[in-house]
């Protein structure tokens, strides 16, 4: 009878784990089979080259399937490596008349060894099992990946392969058998003040590579130092792996500091952080006045947070008393009202929170510091007081729809037309106080001119505590630009300033439209004793140079520039007629515009570049003849903060490179950086 040859290849590479862990005494490979069988192992390795599949003589002995075993080879108790045995089954097909072949390969490197294997004559059964041959065995690394395949020599079917990933050091529970497993390193982290040190403590005859990296929530992790401790290292398994600011409140501080949240459309924000984070965020509600922000849960509910994924809130419309809240560990991270730069400061409005039943039965309720108040009420809080005139304001159309589905809706009222009409009633109580007082004044002439001199003093005193109030224009050159044009204009309602802009009337502009609303506020400012500031961006500069060489706008035009546009009708008679010193300022913005790209009919009044000369320019937004505040820098500080953010969503936008935006004249690197 011929002798058959089996042919097994394992090939080394990297995936998961078997924990079956016989120990093997000994250097030298081994093979045994089936009761009945005969195999041999050849003395040494042989060329893996399987060939080509050839056509069958006749009935031949063929592999059916491959199973493996992890086991250890040890020269003693304390000295085994890891080993993986090979066992494969066999069938004839037929009666045997070919030589079998077992190879067995192992990345990098390849092995091949032959096995002899004879079944007896007696054993052949066509189409049936007839034993199995064991391979002892194949020394593997730790952590590695095993490929084996199994095929006949020469190869007559298709040969069987299998896939097995090795454990490392930390999945084996006789680590302490395998001497590349003895040194786990320990690491523990010490504080001093605010430095912090990794301590790592190993032995003198081991080598360690030891890496740092992010341990990322999606993704694979980002190594970002690794060294050497020693020398360089052979290929190895990982020995063990720690994270010791998980749980470290230091770190999570330092975070959420570097954390911030960034508005990009009216529905859509993102969270903006070095790495990701476990967080939940919702929306809430800041009424003015220091009160807490309270959370609109329910009806909203908490958003799961991904890091630099763009998020929605089903908004209908936006409002500045709407503000983000971020949670973390059930402890608030950040509160940010996003929307307050670009719709203006906090308003005296009530939101209201109206619930949908089945049957359209619905009630209302108004949100307070103390709660929510059903309307109507007769309870003592603000909103119970004018709860019969916020539901006429209701239904009547003058409430702004920021939320709506089947389950409710969210409606902002304003309350600031019911505070006008108490404070005209004080207002008319005090003319006829005054009233009053002039007839008895009237009587008492010569005491006359000097009550006459307080009531002056008090009424200029009682000016200079609203804030001199100040126009800003601009030109729209793109939605990011006038998200940095509301901000400045919220950080300047912060000092003593009664701020107008377009952003925060567009429904008295649409009214009016553009060229009679600009004429009533310039008129009213400059009479107030107002200051007008010109903003300055590459569109103005072009629209202002457009005017200054046509003397006309065309009709015709149409675009987001139009405003402005409209404005330069009211202001340039000013400049041409040397009546703008002292009633307007311009200013431009580091980064995007030079002072000298303003034209030179401008530069007649003062042109300062923010934020790098804030305290100059909120100077000349001061009263004429206010003394100089020594408060001044502090405040230029405040605004400072307030615009940052900003400044660095719009020169620095999420998922673009760091360069500015300028486009206009004068713009680009170094332009109005003092450089």
């Amino acid at each position: 009878m011929p002798v058959p040859w089996f042919l097994l290849s394992l090939a080394l590479g990297r995936s998961p784990v078997v924990l079956s862990l016989e120990r093997l005494v000994g250097p030298q490979d081994a093979t045994h089979c089936s009761p009945g069988l005969s195999c041999r192992l050849w003395d040494s390795d042989i060329l893996c080259l399987p060939g080509d599949i050839v056509p069958a003589p006749g009935p031949v002995l063929a592999p059916t399937h491959l199973q493996t075993e992890l086991v250890l080879r040890c020269q003693k108790e304390t000295d085994c490596d890891l080993c993986l045995r090979v066992a494969v089954h066999l069938a004839v097909h037929a009666s045997l008349q070919a030589q079998v072949v077992l190879s067995f390969q192992a990345y990098p490197t390849a092995r091949c060894v032959l096995l002899e294997v004879q079944v007896p004559a007696a054993l052949v059964q066509f189409g049936q099992s007839v034993g199995s041959v064991v391979y002892d065995c194949f020394e593997a690394a730790l952590g590695s990946e095993v490929r084996i395949w199994s095929y006949t020599q020469p190869r007559y079917e298709k040969e069987l392969n299998h896939t097995q990933q090795l454990p490392d050091c930390r999945g084996l529970e006789v680590w302490n058998s395998i001497p590349s497993c003895w040194a786990l390193p320990w690491l523990n982290v010490s504080a001093d003040g605010d430095n912090v040190h990794l301590v790592l403590n190993v032995s003198e005859e081991q080598h360690f590579g030891l890496s740092l990296y992010w341990n990322q929530v999606q993704g694979p992790p980002k190594p970002r130092w690794h060294k050497n401790l020693v020398w360089p290292l052979e290929p190895d398994s990982v020995r063990t792996n720690i994270c010791p600011f998980r749980e470290d409140p230091r770190a999570h501080q330092n975070l959420w500091q570097a954390a911030r949240l960034q508005l990009l459309t009216l529905q859509s924000w993102l969270l903006d952080a070095p790495c990701s984070l476990p967080a939940e965020a919702a929306l809430c509600w800041r009424a003015p006045g220091g009160d807490p922000c309270q959370p609109l849960v329910p009806p909203l509910s908490w958003e799961n947070v991904t890091v630099d994924k763009v998020l929605e809130f089903p908004l209908l419309k936006g409002h500045p008393n709407l503000c983000v809240q971020v949670n973390s560990s059930e402890k608030l991270q950040l509160q940010e009202c996003l929307w307050a730069d670009s719709l203006g400061p906090l308003k005296d409005d009530v939101l209201l929170l109206e619930t949908r039943g089945p049957q359209d039965n619905r009630s209302l309720c108004a949100l307070e510091p103390s709660g929510c108040t059903s309307l109507p009420s007769k309870a003592s809080t603000r909103a119970a007081r004018l709860g019969e005139y916020l539901l006429q304001d209701l239904q009547s159309g003058q409430c702004l729809q920021l939320w709506d589905d089947d389950l409710g809706a969210l409606w902002a009222c304003p309350m600031d037309k019911y505070i006008h009409k108490r404070w005209a009633l004080v207002w008319l109580a005090c003319l006829l106080f005054a009233a009053a007082l002039s007839l008895i004044l009237l009587l008492k002439k010569d005491h006359a001119k000097g009550w006459l001199r307080l009531l002056k003093q008090d009424v200029r005193s009682g000016a200079a505590a609203r804030g001199r109030a100040a126009l800003l224009l601009y030109s729209a050159d793109d939605s990011g630009f006038e998200r940095l044009v509301g901000a400045l204009a919220s950080a300047l309602c912060q000092l003593p300033l009664r701020v107008a802009v377009d952003l925060w009337s567009r429904r008295e502009l649409s009214a009016q439209g553009p060229v009679a609303w600009f004429h009533a506020q310039r008129r009213q400012t400059l009479q107030e004793g107002g200051v007008v500031v010109l903003l300055f961006s590459p569109g103005a500069v072009a629209l202002c140079s457009e005017w200054l060489q046509d003397g006309v706008s065309g009709p015709g035009a149409h675009g987001p520039h139009d405003a402005f546009r409209a404005s330069l009708s009211c202001v340039l008679p000013d400049f041409l007629q040397g009546r703008a010193p002292g009633s307007y300022v311009g200013a431009c913005f580091d980064r995007l515009l030079h002072p000298d790209a303003v034209p030179a009919l401008f530069r007649t009044v003062p042109v300062f570049t923010l934020p790098s000369q804030l305290p100059d320019f909120l100077g000349a937004l001061q009263q004429p003849r206010a003394p100089r505040s020594g408060r001044l820098q502090e405040r230029a500080e405040q605004v400072s903060r307030a615009l940052q953010p900003a400044l660095d969503s719009y020169f620095h936008p999420p998922g673009t490179p760091a360069p500015g935006r300028g486009v206009g004249p004068g713009a680009g690197p170094g332009a109005g950086d003092g450089t």
